[in-house]
């Protein structure tokens, strides 16, 4: 692990493989080292692959309070600053797939292409804006424990494989409640992108898991018939978080995609 400060924070990030770069952002309540099994593999396929901890969780700075999704898109273009990187392929599973319709929103002539798991493009309605700050406080109250077991099973799917229950498990309990609430607050205000998707001028990779209760696959067509060179991919046996429990499946996907942007990028 390597750590950069940007502004008033200090990320933690791994930063493997040299070639084109991916970039991962990882969802809530965990890290970066959700991304292991896709660092590991790409980054011996010839892809440079850098996965930061967003602020608030794992290794980066907490900051209390309210973390908007803007504000986590510029630490991500700050530490690529940092590291060199112009352009590249970005990629963000739940909430983070939700930061990387962001930083398109406000960078996308960086971006090479998109990979869109486990998310969803719309606003918050007011009901689930309300149950997010309330969720905040509770977190703030209760610590991550209680919440961990009750959304465990549909993180991921009864069929799991076990050391897979353990590390998301493990992810969670580990997670600051202070991050956890301040990304819970920002993330009740972040705006709807779902116009913005017919704008996406690049390739994305949209994956859901078949199971998944938190963003399904409706929410995932929506993304994939929107986006003008979009491609879906529905892992079964998955339920929020395909990348672990059929990290396989997910990878072959995700190089295979990869391999399509660089050929995009080449005949532009």
């Amino acid at each position: 692990m390597a750590t950069a400060t940007i502004g008033e924070i200090t990320i933690g990030y791994d930063d493997e493989g040299t070639g084109d770069t991916l970039v991962l952002v990882h969802g809530h309540p965990f890290d970066r080292s959700m991304w292991q099994p896709q660092v590991a593999h790409l980054s011996r396929a010839g892809w440079r692959v850098i996965a930061p901890d967003l602020r608030g969780y794992g290794s980066s700075t907490v900051v209390p309070g309210k973390t908007t999704l803007d504000v986590f898109a510029a630490d991500i273009a700050g530490l690529l600053d940092r590291l060199g990187v112009d352009r590249f392929v970005l990629g963000g599973l739940s909430m983070g797939g939700q930061i990387v319709l962001e930083c398109h929103r406000l960078f996308a002539h960086r971006l090479r292409g998109l990979l869109l798991a486990d998310t969803s493009a719309p606003a918050d309605g007011e009901a689930t804006r309300g149950w997010r700050r309330e969720m905040a406080e509770r977190l703030l109250r209760e610590g991550m424990g209680p919440y961990a077991e009750e959304v465990l099973y549909k993180m991921v799917s009864a069929s799991a494989p076990p050391d897979v229950v353990t590390q998301v498990l493990a992810m969670m309990r580990g997670t600051a409640p202070e991050g956890a609430a301040a990304a819970l607050r920002g993330r009740a205000e972040r705006p709807d992108y779902v116009a913005m998707l017919a704008e996406v001028a690049v390739p994305a990779l949209v994956v859901v898991g078949a199971e998944d209760a938190f963003t399904p696959v409706a929410d995932a067509r929506v993304m994939s018939d929107t986006i003008p060179d979009a491609w879906l991919v529905v892992v079964e046996g998955a339920a929020h978080m395909p990348n672990l429990e059929r990290s396989a499946e997910f990878n072959a996907a995700l190089h295979d995609f990869l391999i399509r942007t660089r050929e995009t990028a080449a005949g532009a």
